[in-house]
């Protein structure tokens, strides 16, 4: 069975860091690109970031740019988002999600094969 799941997820106060990872079953990321997407209550999905698994380039959303970092390990079959000074308005379910080897962009959620279930950030004093 081809699978993501998300763990890391967890409550944290305003400025601190969580380290979210997508591990991967059934099948190995090396020859996918890996995106985060995030959904806050009563809001629509939005795309967090991309890794491309080609190059390993990444791509951002404005809103985490400078705050955010994904990065992968082929080895453990992993791939993170290191989150720093979080803030209130971080607080969503997060999904990762695989498609084909390179980022359509971020946000592309149409053109992703395999998403895991999310994994929930609170950020909250």
């Amino acid at each position: 069975q081809l699978q993501l799941v998300e763990s890391g997820g967890g409550l944290v106060q305003p400025g601190g860091s969580l380290r979210l990872s997508c591990a991967a079953s059934g099948f190995t990321l090396d020859k996918y690109a890996i995106a985060w997407f995030r959904q806050a209550p009563g809001k629509e999905r939005e795309g967090v970031s991309c890794i491309s698994s080609t190059d390993g380039s990444t791509y951002y959303a404005d809103s985490v740019k400078g705050r955010f970092t994904t990065s992968r390990d082929n080895a453990k079959n992993t791939v993170y988002l290191q989150m720093n000074s979080l803030k209130p308005e971080d607080t969503a379910v997060y999904y990762c999600a695989a498609e084909s080897l390179t980022c359509s962009g971020v946000g592309y959620y149409y053109a992703m094969d395999y998403w895991g279930t999310g994994t929930l950030v609170t950020v909250s004093s």
